[in-house]
């Protein structure tokens, strides 16, 4: 599970620090649907739901707006045209008491259109799979989804708007934010810590 949770905080600890959010339409197509996995409320030992938009985002964004903080901004600006952040996070007492179709069902709405793969980790150990996909609109990412699974958890995040990719990483080591390492092509200017 360690292993699981660390790929799991990599990937998603740096969208669910900045996580404000507008409405998502049911239109939205970086939207994942997590109707299915209502039923796995009734066997999970632990379950976490977050639902992120509207005008929390609405609020949140104001406020990093106001902060007398040059990061802050940075931050509030990165994430200004987020829609939406939606997770879902069930631990099970004992293995295998999911049904593994659900999730798979989850994992079959990212291989529609716009849906490309960013990174697939698979483990026997624990049988833990790691996927993150993005979707871009033409080259501003829309959509993010990390589905992680294992024998006895499994954890969901899906992000929905435009991130730029590029000012969190240079906000990557403040606010709280992990340290993310992005290469840049050589002739393009490194962004200063």
């Amino acid at each position: 599970m360690n292993t699981l949770k660390t790929t799991f905080l990599k990937f998603a600890l740096p969208l669910l620090i900045l996580l404000p959010a507008v409405a998502a339409s049911g239109q939205e197509p970086a939207r994942l649907h997590f109707e299915r996995l209502s039923s796995l409320e009734n066997s999970a030992q632990d379950v976490v739901e977050v639902n992120i938009d509207g005008k929390l985002l609405d609020l949140a964004k104001r406020v990093m707006a106001k902060v007398n903080d040059d990061n802050a901004k940075k931050a509030a600006l990165a994430i200004s045209g987020l829609k939406g952040i939606y997770v879902r996070v069930y631990n099970f007492a004992g293995e295998n008491e999911y049904n593994i179709a659900d999730i798979d069902a989850i994992r079959a709405q990212l291989l529609s259109p716009g849906w490309e793969k960013l990174a697939n980790v698979r483990s026997k150990r624990n049988n833990q799979k790691v996927d993150v996909y993005t979707m871009f609109t033409g080259d501003i990412m829309s959509g993010v989804a990390v589905v992680v699974s294992e024998s006895k958890s499994i954890a969901l995040v899906n992000v929905i708007g435009p991130i730029d990719i590029d000012l969190l990483a240079e906000l990557s080591g403040r606010l709280n934010i992990p340290k993310i390492d992005i290469e840049h092509d050589n002739d393009t200017a490194k962004r200063p810590n």
